[in-house]
């Protein structure tokens, strides 16, 4: 019970990572808002979570949406103590490939989306004088650059970015700013993920994703799961003193 008392707001957690998130959230004695473009299935979610979550419908590409989600979740839980910004999306291309509608929507919701929806439960932390933990999803993948991944990799990279100098500017107001930057994580995405480089490799369907699995050093791709323990402590006391770093879950893909 590490999060009794607590309240959080994770955003695109209907499904996969973020439902992860507050399932174990719940488990750690904390109550949750379940935020998603996908109100029905966020209900859904919240409802196999009990009387401790809430669904609101959040567009993070639309500031309107966002305020609304803020203000509800504070209207159902009274208060917001963590924040996870977990909304994002995935796209690959060749360079000569790239739309502008591709590279727009994905920065739309990857970065512009974290960014402002941080800012809107930063203010509601600031004005409540108590402090709280804001934590965002990077990936390996803005860790550097990959061939076919240029627009996403660039995404999480600003990410990283906007994680870093958020924790410095927000800590002065108690607001530890992190990130968790996953590997390669199994799940209903990767069905997308995979048909991506089975157009672009020319690989069979399935077949990417072998490849990344066995390429793990721990011997197989990551689950929602793995990545949950890194989520509740850096919303736990224990993580007071750490400020605007992003941690690698990855299974060894990565060293920082």
């Amino acid at each position: 019970m590490r999060l009794a008392g607590r309240t959080a707001l994770i955003t695109g957690a209907a499904r996969g990572i973020g439902q992860a998130f507050a399932e174990a959230y719940v488990r750690e004695g904390a109550r949750v808002a379940i935020a998603d473009i996908d109100i029905a299935r966020a209900r859904s979610t919240a409802a196999g979570l009990g009387e401790d979550a809430i669904a609101v419908e959040m567009d993070v590409t639309r500031q309107e949406s966002i305020d609304t989600a803020v203000a509800e979740t504070v209207d159902g839980l009274g208060h917001i103590d963590i924040l996870i910004n977990n909304a994002a999306i995935f796209t690959a291309a060749p360079i000569a490939e790239i739309t502008r509608a591709d590279y727009e929507r994905a920065f739309a919701i990857n970065v512009s989306g974290t960014l402002f929806t941080m800012q809107a439960v930063a203010r509601h932390m600031i004005a409540r004088g108590q402090g709280g933990k804001i934590i965002n999803m990077a990936s390996q993948a803005g860790r550097r650059g990959e061939p076919l991944v240029a627009v996403y990799c660039a995404t999480k990279a600003a990410v990283i970015s906007l994680t870093q100098s958020a924790g410095l500017n927000l800590i002065s107001h108690g607001i530890n700013v992190n990130a968790i930057a996953p590997g390669v994580v199994d799940g209903e995405h990767w069905d997308g993920v995979d048909a991506f480089f089975a157009r672009y490799e020319g690989k069979a369907p399935g077949q990417k994703k072998k490849e990344v699995g066995e390429a793990v050093p721990f011997g197989r791709m990551g689950t929602a799961q793995d990545l949950t323990g890194m989520a509740i402590f850096l919303a736990t006391p224990e993580a007071d003193y750490i400020v605007a770093q992003c941690y690698n879950v990855d299974g060894g893909q990565w060293m920082s």
